[in-house]
């Protein structure tokens, strides 16, 4: 089923600034300033009177699943640059003790099993990582890297074709922006 002219909006919170180039989104808040390119030749992406509006002239299910997706992506970019994002690893070694660094955007996992070569993973400079005892806590205001970045310490402790039952050695997501994972 095919509408035709669908306008659907965004209320933008108070203190953001929001500015849109052609495909671009910036918004800009009190941590910071983020920006994302939204590229759908469909979807008019306009601001007025305080709100984000989306407009579609031809409106098919394609285009309602991409408002919805544009929708969640800038409500990340509004709590990104109002309170920012935190995700929180633990660092779990049973066997050996694993020591863990972070200096010069480089992150480091010594004695991982034992090993004798240290594990290195580069941290973008967009993200902030402290490391406090056996908690590792990453925040920013871009949820896309930090995520990712989370994503990327926990895969660095990766070891193939083991247990995950026996062997937990490792550094594992326990915290998402607040919500605990199980």
């Amino acid at each position: 089923m095919v509408e035709s002219n669908f306008t659907t909006e965004i209320e933008i919170p108070e203190k953001l600034s929001v500015t849109i180039d052609v495909n671009t989104i910036k918004i800009k808040g009190e941590k910071g300033e983020i920006s994302k390119e939204f590229i759908d030749p469909t979807i008019i992406t306009s601001t007025q009177d305080n709100k984000i509006i989306f407009k579609v002239e031809k409106y098919t299910k394609r285009q309602k699943t991409m408002i919805g997706t544009y929708k969640a992506h800038i409500n990340n970019m509004f709590k990104g640059v109002t309170q920012g994002h935190e995700y929180k690893l633990k660092v779990c070694s049973g066997h050996f003790p694993m020591n863990i660094s972070f200096n010069n955007n480089s992150f480091q996992i010594k004695n991982l099993f034992g090993e004798k070569i240290p594990r290195i993973l580069d941290i973008s400079k967009d993200v902030e990582l402290i490391i406090d005892g056996d908690y590792i806590t990453v925040t920013g205001i871009d949820k896309n890297i930090v995520s990712q970045t989370a994503a990327s310490i926990e895969q660095l402790t990766r070891r193939s074709k083991f247990d995950r039952r026996i062997f937990q050695d490792g550094i594992y997501i326990v915290n998402k922006d607040g919500k605990e994972i199980k």
